[in-house]
């Protein structure tokens, strides 16, 4: 779906593609590492953490999160760079401002996409994507990094990455 919508090779591109694929928040993802992006592992995935430059919203927003499809192209696209951040036009050694990111992706997204859809539409698609492959609630919880409720979600250790891979390769774009 993101391929036809936007034909640019660039940052912009890049971080549509990691947040249709990955359901992450813009900020999350707009404040990323490139060394958080492990493409040397036999899942390739995103190790979400806090850094100086960005906080988290809850606890649950630290995560590791499978790239499939686009999200992986577009992880790929930002390793070759060699720069401290995924997105150093939106996260420099002060702080991490995702306000100017959600402008501009906003701005190319509008005359490419429904009324209403905003950049963090795709994180509720990606959620329902999942469901409509019947994926557990609570895997879907976890990729997203939504908070789920009852304590004993709150034991163990969690879904396994190859668990979550399987369930977005259902859904890849």
């Amino acid at each position: 779906m993101i391929l036809p919508l936007l034909p640019f090779d660039d940052e912009p591109r890049w971080l549509i593609a990691l947040i249709s694929d990955t359901g992450m928040r813009l900020a999350e993802a707009a404040g990323l590492l490139s060394e958080d992006l492990r493409l040397d592992t036999e899942t390739p995935h995103i190790n979400l953490c806090e850094h100086a430059q960005r906080t988290l919203k809850t606890s649950s927003s630290q995560r590791k999160i499978p790239l499939v499809g686009m999200s992986l192209w577009a992880a790929k696209r930002i390793k070759e760079q060699n720069t401290d951040f995924a997105f150093p036009k939106y996260c420099r050694q002060a702080k991490c401002n995702s306000i100017s990111a959600s402008a501009a992706l906003n701005k190319r997204l509008k005359p490419r996409v429904p009324i209403g859809c905003v950049i963090h539409s795709f994180r509720h698609s990606l959620r329902d994507g999942l469901r409509a492959v019947e994926c557990p609630a609570d895997i879907i919880d976890a990729i997203g990094g939504w908070t789920t409720e009852g304590v004993g979600h709150q034991y163990g250790k969690g879904h396994s990455i190859e668990v979550m891979h399987n369930w977005l390769k259902r859904i890849e774009k």
